[in-house]
C-alpha cells in the first residue's frame, strides 16, 4: 500500500520559508509530498519559486501538489463565475510551472441552485472546461520553450483537477455530489477531505470500519484504487465544520484510519495531506501511527500463527486455545491480587495532585492579573482567516 504522507504549506519548521526549502525540510523528515496553497490568489512574483520547485520535483520524483484559491462560486451569477475562473486559471499555469500531479479547488455556496441534478451538471460543465483548458496549457505546441522550461510536459501527464467536498451545509461538496461529478468527467478527481466528510455527516468516521466503508463507497462509484485526500483535526457543529485543530485535540481520530490501512489498505494508494495547524508535525503523527498500526498487525499474525501451531500440535481447535489461554491469563492475574483494569491512583494522592494544581491555578492567575495592570489594552484580533470553508 503505497502510502504518501505531507504538509499543506510550507513546513511551520522551515526556517527558509521558501517552497524549495520547504520540500528539502520535508525529505528530511521522511515526507514524502507537500500542498501548495494559494489562498486568495496566485502572486506572479511566486512564479520563479514555482519553477524552482518544478525542477526539483521533476528530477527527485517528489510529488508536488497545489490548492487553488479557497473562494470560489462556480455556482454564482456570470459576474462571480467569471471572476472564479481567472483566479482558476492563473493556479492552472501555476500548477504546470510547479509540475503539480493535482490541483484541488472548491465550487462554493449553492448560490441560486438548489441541491440536485441541476447544481451538479452545472458543475460538471465548469469542471469540464477546466479539465479541457488544462489540457492546452499542457500540450501547447506553439511554444517551443516550453519543452527546455518545463521538460515535464514531454513526460508527465497534465495536472488532474481535484474537486473537494465541503465541510459545511450550505456549500456544494457533498460526498455524493463530488462523486457524481467526477465519475461524469474524466480528468476529474475526488479530493476527500476527512475532516469535512466527518463533520458534515455529524461526526460519522469513528472506526475502521467508517473509512473502509467510505473508501469501498469511492471505489464502487468511480472505481481505481489511487486517492488524494486531505486530513486534520475538526471542530464542528450541527454538521458543519468550524475549523481545524491538531488531530489529538479533535473526536477525529487517525488510529483507526492506520488500523483500517494496516488491516485492508493493501489495495490503495494514497497521498494524505495535513491540513492540520501543525501541518508536518501531524503529518509526522499520522506516519507515525500508520507505523505503529503495521506493526501491531504483524504481532497479532505472530501470535495467531503461534496458537495454531500448538492447536495442531495438540489436537484441539484454535479457538479453544485462545479460550484456554484466556482462562489461565485471568487466574493468574487473580492469584497475583491484579486485574486487567488499570489500577486507579490512590485518593491521597489525587488529592494531593489537584491541590498543588488548584494552588498554581491561583498564583498563575494573581500573577496574570498583575500583569495586566502593567501592560495597555491589547485590540488585535486573532482570528484565523485562512480556516474558512
Amino acid at each position: 500500500m503505497p502510502l504518501k504522507l505531507g504538509p499543506a504549506g510550507v513546513p511551520l519548521s522551515c526556517k527558509g520559508r521558501t517552497i524549495v526549502e520547504g520540500m528539502d525540510d520535508i525529505t528530511a523528515l521522511g515526507l514524502e509530498t507537500m500542498e501548495i496553497q494559494t489562498v486568495r490568489t496566485v502572486a506572479p512574483h511566486h512564479f520563479d519559486q514555482y519553477w524552482q520547485a518544478g525542477i526539483l520535483s521533476w528530477k527527485t520524483d517528489f510529488e508536488m501538489n497545489l490548492h487553488g484559491p479557497y473562494y470560489a462560486e462556480l455556482l454564482g451569477d456570470r459576474r462571480e463565475l467569471n471572476r472564479t475562473l481567472s483566479k482558476m486559471e492563473a493556479s492552472l499555469q501555476a500548477a504546470k510551472v510547479i509540475n503539480a500531479r493535482h490541483i484541488t479547488y472548491h465550487v462554493g455556496p449553492y448560490g441560486d441552485f438548489s441541491r440536485g441534478k441541476d447544481a451538479n451538471e452545472h458543475v460538471a460543465n465548469v469542471m469540464a472546461g477546466v479539465v479541457d483548458r488544462c489540457a492546452q496549457i499542457w500540450n501547447n505546441k506553439d511554444e517551443e520553450e516550453d519543452y527546455a522550461a518545463f521538460p515535464w510536459v514531454l513526460e508527465n501527464s497534465p495536472t488532474l483537477i481535484g474537486v473537494e467536498t465541503s465541510g459545511r451545509q450550505e456549500l456544494w461538496g457533498s460526498l455524493e455530489e463530488v462523486l457524481e461529478v467526477t465519475n461524469h468527467v474524466e480528468g476529474t478527481v475526488p479530493v476527500l477531505n476527512l475532516a469535512h466528510i466527518h463533520a458534515r455527516g455529524h461526526g460519522r468516521l469513528r472506526t475502521s470500519e467508517d473509512f473502509g466503508e467510505l473508501f469501498d463507497q469511492v471505489r464502487e462509484t468511480i472505481g481505481g484504487k489511487t486517492f488524494y485526500c486531505h486530513f486534520s483535526g475538526i471542530e464542528h457543529r450541527m454538521g458543519n465544520a468550524l475549523h481545524y485543530t491538531q488531530i489529538k485535540k479533535s473526536d477525529l481520530k487517525f488510529e483507526p484510519l492506520a488500523e483500517f490501512l494496516a488491516e485492508d489498505g493493501d489495495w490503495l494508494d494514497i497521498t494524505m495531506i495535513s491540513d492540520s495547524p501543525l501541518l508536518e508535525h501531524d503529518a509526522m503523527f499520522m506516519l507515525q501511527q500508520c507505523e505503529r498500526a503495521k506493526h501491531r498487525l504483524f504481532e497479532k499474525r505472530a501470535r495467531d500463527d503461534r496458537r495454531n501451531k500448538l492447536a495442531i500440535a495438540q489436537g484441539i481447535d484454535p479457538e479453544e486455545l485462545a479460550a484456554r489461554e484466556a482462562e489461565e491469563r485471568a487466574k493468574r492475574l487473580a492469584a497475583e491480587g491484579k486485574s486487567e483494569e488499570p489500577a486507579k491512583k490512590p485518593e491521597a494522592k489525587v488529592e494531593k495532585v489537584e491541590e498543588k494544581t488548584k494552588k498554581e491555578t491561583a498564583k498563575s492567575t494573581k500573577k496574570a492579573a498583575t500583569k495586566k495592570k502593567d501592560e495597555p489594552m491589547d485590540f488585535s484580533s486573532e482570528d484565523d482567516d485562512d480556516d474558512l470553508f
